[in-house]
């Protein structure tokens, strides 16, 4: 159940703000379809943090377990300083020739490559060794960061003060880093099953 909620809270107070769902507000203002978004983004945030789970599961099994603490503490930390700096979007407006539910998944999928929470889905893998687990939890958690921002979209930004949420976000990720750090100094295995 921890790797649920440590993936879930991680990844819904890091998405906010954060370029997908940015994309997720353009997309629900570009198409007006709230649930066919919807049903996009769930379908590439599963595809996507499956893969990047996978890729945690598999490291974290070749990795010693002292080492693979000093690693995710220091990928903690730098992805707690990521998170304070603002993402934007490019705001392309070609024409969606594959309807709203494909260019959901495409456009999500892709801007998810390479992003902090596709990045921190690896981390909590690798930290809890469960592919499953933790993709259900970063799969939640994306969802509650996106569904909102497509219902909301502009009421909610207006609202919000992201300086805050980021701040949340990033010391989020600073005490999961602090946690594995204190791990990795004492060579605990603190990551997973004992």
């Amino acid at each position: 159940m921890e790797a649920i909620i440590g993936s879930f809270i991680l990844v819904a107070a890091s998405e906010m703000g954060d370029k997908t769902q940015l994309l997720a507000f353009s997309l629900a203002s570009r198409f007006r379809k709230p649930w066919v978004v919807i049903a996009g983004i769930f379908v590439s945030t599963l595809a996507n943090h499956a893969l990047a789970a996978a890729v945690g599961d598999i490291v974290s099994s070749y990795v010693p377990p002292r080492v693979m603490a000093g690693i995710l503490a220091v990928l903690f930390i730098a992805f707690g300083l990521w998170t304070l700096k603002p993402d934007t979007i490019e705001d392309e407006e070609s024409p969606a020739r594959f309807g709203p539910f494909l260019t959901t998944v495409v456009l999500f999928f892709l801007a998810e490559m390479g992003d902090k929470t596709q990045l921190a889905t690896v981390v909590m893998a690798a930290r809890y060794q469960s592919l499953t687990l933790v993709t259900a939890g970063t799969t939640l958690g994306m969802m509650a960061a996106n569904v909102p921002a497509v219902f909301l979209g502009d009421k909610l930004a207006a609202k919000v003060q992201m300086k805050w949420v980021r701040w949340t976000a990033a010391t989020l990720f600073f005490i999961f880093g602090i946690t594995s750090l204190v791990a990795a100094v004492r060579g605990v295995q603190a990551l997973g099953p004992q």
